[in-house]
């Protein structure tokens, strides 16, 4: 565990972390990405309760997330996202002390090339989302409700399911096996709730 005590090692697992942890979320129902999200997140987090850390910059991350899920829940504004982004990089970044109170506790180098490509792939990631959802609301959405389709993967708190020839995530009230046939019973925003269908 000594190598986590390391600030440039903790950043890169609290980033690799927040990025298996925003996949996660885009596509739910594998388990692979929660688990190396919440493996991630543990050993960064032994590192900032460890090392001495900038409360700000933590307060700062935190905070970041309302704005994140203001952008793809709530609003659907790019606004949103760019300020969750901004907080994310700085507080990030400035997490880790420094040896003077304005210098990062992380390599500058690390944290420009770091910082740049999680956000661009939080950017591109989160803007085709935003641009699916929207394409999905082309179509008539209430015909979801009763429609029958396919588990693709085990439902149950969370999941995939396909339907009218597209994936959805889904979630459910009681275990459902992949390849079940289910029914949609509910929906909340890109969520499906189903229930298996019984072919009697």
């Amino acid at each position: 565990m000594e190598f986590v005590l390391n600030p440039n090692v903790a950043y890169l697992l609290l980033v690799a972390g927040a990025l298996l942890t925003i996949m996660a979320i885009f596509t739910p129902g594998t388990g692979m990405l929660e688990v190396g999200a919440l493996i991630t997140l543990l050993l960064s987090g032994w590192g900032i309760y460890t090392l001495p850390i900038n409360l700000w910059a933590l307060v700062l991350l935190v905070l970041g997330v309302i704005p994140f899920i203001l952008a793809v829940r709530k609003s659907r504004n790019l606004t949103f996202l760019v300020i969750a982004l901004a907080a994310f990089v700085i507080g990030s970044t400035y997490l880790f002390q420094g040896k003077q109170w304005w210098q990062p506790g992380v390599h500058p180098l690390l944290a420009v090339i770091a910082s740049l490509l999680s956000a661009g792939y939080i950017w591109v990631a989160t803007v085709k989302v935003l641009e699916a959802d929207k394409s999905r609301h082309a179509h008539d959405l209430s015909e979801l409700l009763g429609a029958v389709g396919e588990a693709k993967t085990e439902i149950y708190l969370e999941g995939s399911v396909q339907v009218a020839r597209e994936l959805w995530s889904a979630c459910s009230a009681s275990p459902i096996p992949a390849g079940s046939r289910v029914r949609v019973v509910k929906r909340q925003g890109l969520i499906l709730e189903v229930e298996p269908l019984n072919d009697d």
